[in-house]
């Protein structure tokens, strides 16, 4: 049986993209763990060393090992497909 990764989202809760993949994730009943980059240092932190340059790129989800960075919804569709 195949393990589900993790799915994390870095964002920020006003954020218009960041809450359309909190819908994303809910509407197709997938658990993920969300990381408010804005009200908690250390998931900014986090958020800051996926990237080279060490800034807040958010929103950013991470399936596993893979990260993407404010993906289109086929794209997003694409990589959970190939995870899950």
């Amino acid at each position: 049986m195949k393990t589900i990764p993790e799915i994390r989202l870095f964002g920020t809760e006003n954020c218009h993209k960041t809450k359309h993949y909190i819908a994303f994730f809910k509407n197709k009943n997938l658990p993920f763990l969300f990381f408010d980059v804005l009200k908690n240092k250390e998931s900014a932190e986090i958020l800051r060393n996926l990237y080279t340059n060490k800034k807040l790129n958010f929103p950013t989800i991470t399936i596993g090992t893979k990260k993407l960075r404010n993906p289109q919804d086929e794209v997003l569709d694409k990589w959970l497909s190939k995870s899950l």
